[in-house]
């Protein structure tokens, strides 16, 4: 069994829908990014190509990389899963940390573990996201950003 644990953050920016595990979100600011920054997502694809050894997710889709601009992260995320899936590994389960002051995000949690499940071709329960504030603490705490932290298992 391999472990691995993937980390990031985007800034707020107008203009822009806020998705985060594939999900919108229903907030005045999106997140700044090369795709469509969904920053849960990012992280979960960090920690998948980190367990499986295979490097991270700007080595795939390299923001210089005109094909990426705007993409679904679901879609990159899909992808890794089939070149984990390709070298036999199989995911056991992954634990995911969202860090935003806003918007509540509570509501949204289910849809976000479904999406990112059905993505994975893992049961829901194997699948599990949690959200939290810096209680105003910092960038995230001055609502200038997200971040999101995963680890995930895999066999």
């Amino acid at each position: 069994m391999k472990i691995g644990l993937g980390y990031d953050v985007h800034a707020f920016t107008k203009d822009r829908p806020l998705i985060l595990g594939g999900v919108e979100i229903p907030y005045g600011r999106g997140l700044a990014g090369h795709s469509d920054a969904d920053v849960l997502t990012h992280a979960v694809c960090d920690a998948l190509l980190g367990a499986a050894g295979m490097g991270d997710i700007g080595e795939h889709f390299p923001d210089t990389d005109p094909r990426y601009k705007d993409a679904s992260s679901l879609d990159l995320l899909e992808e890794i899963w089939r070149r984990i899936h390709l070298h036999h590994q199989t995911i056991i389960n992954m634990d995911a940390t969202i860090f935003a002051q806003a918007p509540k995000l509570s509501p949204y949690k289910a849809a976000m573990r479904a999406q990112l499940a059905a993505v994975l071709k893992i049961p829901a329960d194997r699948v599990n996201i949690k959200a939290t504030t810096t209680e105003g603490l910092g960038f995230i705490g001055n609502g200038e950003g997200i971040a999101a932290m995963c680890i995930v298992l895999i066999d």
